[in-house]
């Protein structure tokens, strides 16, 4: 494992980070067990940052991690989030008061009395920015928190943000399959030094080890999402098989070159790909000491270009607070 600051003069942390969503059930039933079996594979694999949020299971996944924080004392950064209520309906709100008490809570979930980054996990639109990163920079003063983040957001959002209190990490999705990010902001965030951590970089599962059957994705999440639904499924099926094939001739990990394209970008970028098994984060493992050449690259891409995703990536359900900039 590579190691490197979060953020110019922030925590070190594993170059592949993980993402807890998955300890809350979003993509099918887990336990208790299976959950911290998996942490502890992280752990002895030497990764060491850790992404959660308030909403994950609805406390769920922070409980389970903070069990296992309190039982095997680890030395890692922890990560999480707060600002959408599911409802019904759902809404975003990223007021000093909702911040504040979800941060509480999280922290004592977690057993922490502060976590290294806090997000706002959605930009509420009506709300001026100034308010929402004048509370941050008081949390951060407090010692509350180490540094603060946004999700989903637009490079413009990034500069004015920053303008006000320095932002440490901006987390949206990124992958061979969505690649927005690429179209600004990953270039802002280095620009600024700011960390780009990409969420679901192993495209919600369609890139791991071994094709996701239809039974499969009829979870909470991606039942409802265009992507995997038909005739959307099977044609992306289609599509990633030709990437599988590549990987194959060249004697690759799918997940691992999948999460090493990610990472090609820069130091600033940090994957957190997520899973309820230990036996598919050993599948990552070869990540950070991929060297991709420029070859590698250029064959990866003819056979999954840029937009070769059949459906967007969000449902209209699925899109509040979620900022599309092109």
């Amino acid at each position: 494992m590579r190691y490197r600051t979060l953020w110019p003069g922030g925590p070190r942390v594993s170059a592949l980070g993980f993402g807890a969503m998955s300890f809350g059930g979003v993509f099918g039933a887990t336990s208790e067990a299976e959950s911290l079996a998996c942490l502890d594979a992280m752990y002895e694999a030497g990764i060491t940052f850790v992404d959660t949020a308030n909403i994950y299971g609805m406390g769920v996944s922070e409980q389970v991690i903070g069990r296992w924080l309190a039982s095997r004392r680890p030395d890692v950064v922890i990560a999480t989030k707060a600002s959408i209520i599911n409802g019904p309906p759902r809404v975003i709100d990223n007021s000093a008061a909702h911040l504040r008490q979800e941060l509480e809570a999280s922290l004592r979930r977690l057993g922490r009395d502060h976590v290294e980054l806090f997000y706002v996990h959605r930009r509420e639109a009506d709300r001026p920015l100034e308010e929402v990163i004048s509370t941050l920079a008081d949390l951060e003063r407090e010692g509350k928190i180490g540094g603060y983040g946004l999700s989903e957001i637009a490079p413009e959002t990034l500069r004015a943000a920053h303008a006000l209190h320095p932002c440490r990490a901006v987390q949206n999705e990124y992958s061979l399959w969505s690649r927005q990010p690429e179209l600004g902001l990953v270039q802002e965030c280095a620009r600024l030094g700011v960390a780009f951590v990409a969420f679901s970089p192993l495209a919600r599962g369609m890139l791991g080890t071994v094709p996701l059957g239809v039974e499969q994705v009829q979870d909470g999440f991606r039942a409802a999402n265009p992507r995997f639904l038909a005739p959307n499924f099977a044609r992306n099926l289609d599509r990633i098989a030709g990437f599988r094939q590549l990987c194959a001739e060249r004697g690759w990990s799918v997940p691992a070159a999948a999460l090493a394209w990610v990472m090609r970008g820069g130091d600033h970028i940090h994957p957190i790909p997520g899973t309820r098994s230990a036996a598919h984060l050993r599948d990552w493992l070869q990540a950070p000491a991929f060297a991709l050449t420029p070859d590698d690259v250029a064959a990866i891409e003819a056979v999954l270009p840029a937009g070769f995703a059949a459906g967007d990536r969000y449902g209209d359900h699925q899109l509040l607070g979620v900022e599309r900039y092109c």
